[in-house]
C-alpha cells in the first residue's frame, strides 16, 4: 500500500514538472494574454475620462436645478 502511495506521488510530481515546463517553453498564448490586458485598460480608461465628464455636467445641471428652485421660493 505505500508503495502504491509513494509511486502516486512521484508520477504526481512528474506530471506536474512536466506540465510547468511546457507552459514556461510555450509562447502561442502569450500574445493573447497581452492583448486582453490593454484591452481591460483601455475600456477602464474610457470608463474614468467618461464618468470624468459626465460627473461635471450632472454637477452644473444639478447647480441649475437647485438655483431655479431657489429663485422659486
Amino acid at each position: 500500500m505505500l508503495q502504491k502511495v509513494g509511486d502516486v506521488r512521484i508520477a504526481l510530481y512528474i506530471a506536474i514538472a512536466d506540465a510547468w515546463h511546457g507552459l514556461k517553453d510555450d509562447e502561442r498564448g502569450l500574445s493573447g494574454i497581452v492583448i486582453a490586458i490593454l484591452l481591460i485598460l483601455v475600456a477602464v480608461l474610457a470608463i474614468v475620462i467618461i464618468w470624468g465628464f459626465l460627473s461635471g455636467w450632472l454637477d452644473e445641471l444639478w447647480e441649475q436645478i437647485t438655483g431655479q428652485a431657489e429663485q422659486i421660493r
